[in-house]
């Protein structure tokens, strides 16, 4: 291991055109890596703070930099520690999570560098061809991420019997593709949200539909299983005055909620079910996990945070059997995962994930195949998401 010498940090542009934060770490070997932070639309209430890209850079230089210089890079535990001193605070409020988990993943890279190891296996991973995460592709989106759109955040294709990476990368990215062509043929106009996805002016009923006949259109074609699932971002639909989740004109109170996302559960096969309930609610999550949990994956994203702490409340309970890991949410690697570790050793599925303003760096790649990640999502288009796709495909083939 070598030391770090430097670490630079700048303002670079997300997917949405916004400012995020770049880092580079370079060690005294000539060790090199370069992490760049993604930003949330659809935010959880307990999520580590964004600070404005500029405000976090100042005081990431002022605090952090000075504790970072000296220290081994490839030694993260060490690397994360420093951050979160440097800091001082449960949330990163202080240098904000952007420079955190940028500085974080460079830091990986640069000890990755140093020992001429790919990324994934500097983090942890041994991948076996046959064990890799399913990529879920956002095909139709909605909520947070586009307007004019349905309720539901998120359509996401699940290629689960794919039997390759590639092949799984390729069939979402074709039902993608089957979706443009549904809607067509329904002439319905869609444009693209936030994450690539398409947003028609469409219900969720008739999303459903579209969805569903793509998928079969595409499994088909591919001769192998391929099935949806859903984010739902239920925290963004339910209001606490009323105590209902609002899909417009329509509410429904707690109970109906369950009911009608356990209904859906049945008639579509759902692979997966991310936040289906309001991110305080860990009976209701427990309850409807309860119902379903042996058939499909019930996800917490908005309720976990990928914090250690609210995932044991969860644990306790029984609320959701899965876990979305973003490590921006939690601010470092090390922080990542911690998560992944007590969701495991408790039966819980881990789900990597991006977040919908995306930057083209690939860490989350590589620290879903470190991890033994279920599943991964990524979106589907756009080079932001595709450079995560084929960084998969790239570390499938240098593994076998």
């Amino acid at each position: 291991m070598t030391r770090i010498t430097t670490v630079s940090l700048r303002r670079v542009l997300d997917s949405r055109g916004n400012p995020t934060v770049e880092a580079d770490v370079l060690t005294e070997s000539g060790g090199f890596g370069r992490g760049a932070a993604p930003s949330g639309a659809s935010t959880g209430e307990f999520e580590a703070i964004e600070l404005p890209a500029s405000e976090s850079i100042a005081a990431a230089r002022e605090h952090a930099v000075p504790r970072l210089e000296g220290l081994f890079a490839g030694d993260q535990r060490s690397v994360d520690a420093a951050l979160r001193a440097a800091d001082g605070t449960e949330d990163f409020s202080a240098i904000g999570a952007n420079s955190a988990v940028a500085i974080s993943m460079a830091a990986a890279k640069a000890g990755a560098d140093v020992v001429g190891a790919p990324l994934y296996q500097h983090l942890g991973g041994a991948f076996r061809g046959e064990n890799f995460p399913i990529p879920l592709g956002n095909v139709v989106g909605g909520g947070e991420h586009a307007t004019e759109a349905t309720y539901i955040q998120e359509f996401l294709a699940a290629p689960i019997g794919a039997p390759s990476v590639e092949a799984a990368v390729f069939a979402n990215a074709a039902v993608h593709a089957a979706v443009a062509d549904v809607l067509d043929e329904r002439g319905v106009p869609a444009a693209k949200g936030d994450e690539g996805a398409w947003a028609p002016p469409i219900s969720d009923a008739e999303a459903f539909e579209v969805v569903a006949e793509a998928v079969d259109r595409v499994e088909d074609d591919v001769g192998f299983e391929v099935r949806f699932g859903l984010d739902v971002a239920a925290a963004e639909l339910y209001d606490e005055d009323a105590d209902a989740y609002v899909y417009g004109e329509e509410t429904r109170s707690t109970a109906e909620q369950i009911e009608y996302v356990a209904d859906l559960v049945d008639e579509y096969d759902l692979a997966y079910v991310e936040d289906p309930l309001d991110e305080n609610d860990y009976v209701a999550f427990a309850e409807l996990t309860e119902r379903v949990g042996d058939r499909t994956l019930i996800c917490g994203d908005d309720l976990f945070v990928t914090n250690v702490e609210r995932l044991r409340e969860g644990i306790d309970v029984g609320a959701a059997n899965s876990i979305l890991i973003k490590p921006n949410q939690i601010g470092t690697l090390s922080d990542a995962f911690d998560a992944v570790e007590l969701a495991t050793r408790n039966g819980y599925e881990s789900v990597i994930s991006h977040r919908s303003g995306e930057t083209e760096d690939t860490t989350i790649a590589h620290l879903a195949v470190a991890t033994d990640a279920s599943y991964i999502k990524t979106g589907t288009v756009g080079g932001e998401r595709t450079a995560k796709l084929n960084e998969l495909i790239r570390i499938a083939d240098d593994a076998v």
